[in-house]
């Protein structure tokens, strides 16, 4: 099966539209009363038409919200997010909320996962009768190497804690495609774009295809990923490119 790269799905980088949401956050959040969308393109020194879009995103994902005079203030996800008691389970649902939005623009089940002392973990996810969630025939803490997620996951550490994973963990042929060589793995690993999503093309489950980005936040080494059945793997690129483009709620949540 051969699938062609889009150029697209690596030329948008949602960490840096974090960057730019956190000044205008920070903005708004010191204003109190309110601040105009001419003053925030001043105060934050972004163009018109980028900060129309972010104030968009941070609208509809109720971080900020607009007052009768036009004015921005802080929204009630930022409320929530922002305060010590009760932020785990607000996290939670901030999370759910823009996982369930994300399932519905990339038309796939869409998955969260961390790596957490030394092992994967699926955290949340979203699917449903349109958008089935992948069989996990293998335990996913058992099959980085085949997965989208764990490759995504591994990807993000340096080289030695790639291999202590992998030390830890017997790569063992799931499928005819799957990778067990160590040292073709970690090559393919090394050369994988930061900004580019990584692919599993049936090495996790024959009659599956599947995409993720990296979500990493501070210390923390995450990627969101999506699955499709084998039918509609000619919309993998494109899905992994919106899935990336809508990566920036999520990065944010984690980062406030």
């Amino acid at each position: 099966m051969a699938l062609k790269h889009e150029p697209s799905a690596s030329s948008y980088q949602p960490h840096q539209s974090v960057q730019h949401a956190l000044r205008v956050l920070e903005t708004v959040a010191q204003r109190g009363v309110g601040v105009t969308d001419v003053e925030l393109a001043r105060v934050c020194e972004l163009p018109a038409d980028q900060l129309t879009a972010l104030l968009r995103m941070l609208r509809r994902e109720g971080f900020v919200r607009q007052i009768a005079d036009g004015a921005y203030v802080t929204g009630e996800t930022l409320t929530r997010l922002d305060s010590a008691e009760g932020r785990e389970a607000a996290l939670a649902d901030q999370l759910q909320r823009t996982l369930d939005e994300l399932r519905d623009l990339v038309g796939a089940a869409v998955y969260m996962s961390r790596y957490v002392d030394g092992e994967i973990r699926v955290t949340q996810y979203a699917a449903g009768p349109e958008t089935p969630a992948v069989n996990e025939w293998v335990d996913f803490r058992s099959s980085a190497h085949a997965s989208a997620i764990g490759k995504s996951l591994l990807g993000q550490l340096d080289v030695n804690g790639r291999r202590d994973h992998l030390s830890r963990h017997k790569m063992a042929r799931l499928t005819s495609r799957t990778i067990t060589n160590e040292k073709v793995l970690l090559s393919k690993l090394a050369s994988q774009p930061p900004t580019v999503p990584v692919l599993d093309l049936q090495e996790y489950a024959v009659g599956t295809v599947c995409a993720a980005v990296p979500i990493t936040a501070g210390a923390t080494v995450g990627c969101l990923a999506l699955s499709l059945p084998l039918e509609h793997a000619h919309r993998l690129h494109r899905a992994a490119d919106r899935l990336n483009r809508g990566a920036a709620p999520v990065l944010l949540s984690l980062a406030i």
